[in-house]
């Protein structure tokens, strides 16, 4: 029986997606919740499973191709066995068959080691890639380890394979003056326009404050592992600046607002965007109702999107709505920025790299670990003044991490 393969339902928001890679080729056998291709969205890519066991028997539309919403775009023959390989030959067959390949061998070069090494699929070295990335040096025999990776920490990407491929990525032998144009991806076409739309039609500014994590280290250390063995998860940074966010967001709602044509809407709730680096672009996933959550529950939920991240596997779902968002460049060694509001929110918070500096306290000079935090909002709806006590007031509850517990 066959069985029709659709593309998922988009919701209103995403109007197409684009056939990215088929996992699959006619005639391939495949398994029920198998992924057979990758959809690639404004947002996200959406694999699109196999609903049966059986055999990919068509293929409507080609890598690259513009598809909508429900569009047939395969068909699996449920049920169905891949075919067989051939029957194997008689035994006289198979004599006369290697005393052929005995001559042709002797008539023929022996091949290189080192082009018979080139040739052979380079499987090893690939688990800790990426779901595409590790697809493409499988299917292209890549041997991962004598590819440049230009992504986070100097990891290979799924682009560094390309490029690789084709001779114009630069490898462990390195390149004289490469150059290739190569179309943007949807997700950072839709980044593009984004920051444009944001840069165009946002009067942005940003305020910066410094704050000292001494107490919040110290915390840290000392309940650090009382507290993993209590919920099964790390307390990390980013709790804590979260909880932070949405009690000053209770206090200074504008900062959580966003503009609708004249009018302003308030929202009751804090959906923090939390922004996180995959190879693909820069996606933020919403943490819901953070008012309400603990730093266990905020710990989760960020480690849950982060694998998500890693793995391809975020859905539209997990990307709606957000009325504010925390970035952190620190990560990355950024000591100081100015981070782009994501429309229709008005602000976003910039986290940054922790050093220590001398300060004053008490009189006394002493080494602190420090942070640069930045505060970027439409001053169209957000003052200075409201802009500026957000930031206070998120430096006095790191600075006093207690006062989270009073929610103060």
């Amino acid at each position: 029986m066959s069985t029709e393969i659709k593309v998922p339902v988009l919701p209103e928001s995403v109007s197409d997606a684009t056939i990215a890679t088929w996992h699959k080729k006619v005639g391939d056998a495949v398994k029920r919740d198998e992924n057979l291709v990758d959809l690639e969205t404004d947002k996200v890519v959406l694999e699109v499973p196999s609903p049966v066991d059986g055999v990919l028997k068509e293929i409507k539309f080609a890598e690259g191709t513009t598809v909508v919403s429900e569009q047939l775009i395969a068909v699996v023959e449920a049920g169905a066995v891949a075919a067989a390989a051939p029957a194997a030959a008689t035994k006289a067959e198979a004599i006369d068959a290697k005393n052929v390949a005995a001559t042709t061998a002797e008539a023929q070069p022996v091949q290189p080691k080192a082009e018979a090494a080139k040739a052979a699929p380079a499987a090893a070295g690939t688990e800790s890639l990426p779901p595409g990335a590790r697809f493409t040096a499988v299917t292209q025999g890549i041997d991962p380890a004598q590819v440049e990776g230009t992504g986070r920490r100097g990891a290979v990407t799924k682009e560094d394979l390309v490029n690789y491929a084709s001779g114009k990525g630069v490898g462990a032998s390195g390149g004289a003056r490469p150059e290739e144009r190569v179309p943007m991806t949807r997700i950072r076409a839709r980044i593009a326009e984004r920051l444009m739309q944001s840069k165009n039609s946002i009067a942005m500014l940003t305020s910066f404050n410094e704050v000292n994590l001494g107490k919040v280290m110290a915390m840290r250390k000392e309940l650090g592992e009382q507290f993993e063995k209590a919920n099964g998860i790390k307390l990390g940074f980013m709790s804590f600046f979260a909880k932070a966010a949405a009690n000053a967001l209770q206090k200074y709602p504008v900062v959580n607002a966003s503009v609708d044509g004249n009018d302003v809407i308030y929202h009751g709730y804090a959906d923090i965007s939390i922004a996180v680096s995959t190879e693909k672009g820069l996606v933020t996933p919403v943490l819901r109702n953070v008012e309400r959550m603990g730093f266990a529950d905020i710990e989760k939920g960020i480690a849950d999107y982060a694998k998500k991240a890693r793995d391809g596997k975020l859905g539209l779902d997990d990307l709606q709505g957000g009325t504010f968002t925390i970035t952190n460049g620190g990560t990355f060694g950024s000591l100081m920025s100015t981070p782009i509001v994501n429309p229709p929110q008005s602000a976003i918070l910039g986290m940054h790299a922790i050093k220590e500096r001398a300060i004053v306290e008490n009189g006394q000079v002493i080494a602190a670990p420090m942070m640069y935090i930045a505060l970027s909002y439409d001053h169209r709806i957000i003052d200075g003044k409201e802009a500026v006590l957000f930031l206070v007031d998120i430096k006095n509850q790191l600075e006093n991490p207690h006062r989270m517990l009073l929610g103060m």
